[in-house]
């Protein structure tokens, strides 16, 4: 699966909009869509963001693994 439309997935189940996630990255709904999209690509800092936000692992957040449960741990 494509890492946008795991990204998309998983904001939708968790019934967030583009801009409540943008926020989370500090940037414009706008900017978080381009992601979504295809019009820029993920920051690998936006991709770690990301996964203390949602508690998912990168692997699961790109599309490397589908096994959601797979482990989370949080690197200071």
């Amino acid at each position: 699966m494509d890492y946008r439309q795991r990204l998309r997935e998983v904001r939708e189940d968790r019934d967030l909009s583009q801009a409540e996630v943008a926020r989370v990255l500090h940037r414009s709904q706008q900017g978080y869509s381009h992601i979504e999209n295809g019009r820029a690509e993920l920051k690998i800092d936006d991709l770690k963001t990301l996964c203390r936000f949602y508690r998912l692992s990168a692997d699961y957040l790109i599309g490397l693994s589908d096994d959601e449960a797979a482990a989370f741990r949080e690197n200071a």
